[in-house]
């Protein structure tokens, strides 16, 4: 029997600082076939945590109005099914981690390798590119398999109601506000992802990911990868719904008139994914770069001029 003892303190942020930097060495060598489908999964697990957001959150809110404030018909008062809404959906990310998948918007954290030189600018936006599309194709592969299987026409259609009232309110946004609300959202999601570099076991894993989650999306911020879900099932039900869904819930297509693919890609898609890189790469994964693995000046000074071939005398 080893005399070592296995710890089961969670790691300091120092020690959480070097595993974030080794890890997204790790991601950036990925073979791009492999990243791509761990992509696919993560999009896949992302939109199961979004599945269950929206079925809990089902004969809550239709949609928003003007201000963008949600508009409930019953059920629940708003911060309690927002609540609600934002503990079930943590199970994406809880998948991604656990299970083992690349998302977006969590590798926006290799921007601490990055800054310490381990990782290519090439190799940096190799990853993000190629999860990104296995994001988008795992996603909306799910929004249309579960456009497919009816589920939106449960509860009397009241699954259906929330689906297109969550998908018309997010293509509603202003660009700059889905921005704001992009930055917010992914600062919480990389301080997830940053707590589970602490994590010792599979437990401590879940238990730092369930608050930063619950809270973004109780309180209504955008995460790219969740809109690719979010957004296609809408766009799937508003095309594509069965005559007995729209007259069950009293509204037609034409209700929901921003809902549409170019505003998807574009109104929301885009200023959300800039908020995100905002969010997670500069305000998390950079900050605690710059506070944690950025040399002083002089001992980068003196690791240079180790570097250098000494003069001859």
């Amino acid at each position: 029997m080893s005399d070592q003892l296995i710890s089961l303190d969670a790691l300091l942020p120092p020690a959480m600082a070097a595993k974030a930097e080794n890890i997204g060495v790790a991601k950036s060598k990925l073979n791009i076939i492999n990243m791509f489908v761990l992509g696919i999964l993560a999009g896949a697990f992302i939109a199961v945590g979004a599945i269950f957001a929206t079925t809990v959150s089902a004969g809550g809110m239709v949609a928003r109005d003007a201000a963008g404030a949600a508009v409930f018909s019953t059920g629940l008062p708003y911060g309690v099914t927002r609540l609600l809404a934002g503990l079930v959906f943590t199970v994406g990310l809880i998948l991604v981690v656990v299970g083992g998948a690349e998302l977006f918007t969590g590798n926006n954290l290799i921007t601490m390798a990055f800054a310490s030189g381990k990782v290519s600018a090439g190799a940096l936006l190799r990853n993000w590119v190629v999860v990104y599309l296995g994001n988008l194709v795992g996603s909306v592969a799910t929004a249309y398999i579960v456009f497919v299987s009816g589920q939106y026409t449960f509860g009397g259609g009241a699954i259906g109601a929330t689906v297109l009232g969550i998908a018309e309110a997010k293509t509603s946004l202003g660009f700059v506000q889905a921005i704001a609300l992009g930055i917010m959202c992914n600062a919480l999601v990389c301080m997830a992802v940053w707590l589970c570099y602490s994590a010792r076991t599979t437990t401590d894993k879940i238990l730092s990911i369930i608050p930063p989650i619950a809270c973004f999306v109780a309180a209504g911020f955008e995460h790219s990868v969740a809109n690719m879900y979010f957004i296609p099932v809408g766009l799937f039900v508003k095309s594509g719904g069965d005559p007995k869904f729209f007259e069950a819930i009293g509204k037609t297509a034409e209700n929901f008139p921003n809902l549409t693919w170019g505003n998807f890609l574009v109104g929301n898609l885009l200023p959300v994914t800039i908020g995100n890189i905002i969010g997670g790469a500069v305000m998390v994964g950079l900050v605690y770069w710059f506070i944690y693995l950025r040399k002083p000046a002089t001992v980068a000074a003196a690791a240079d001029a180790a570097q250098k071939p000494a003069k001859a005398a």
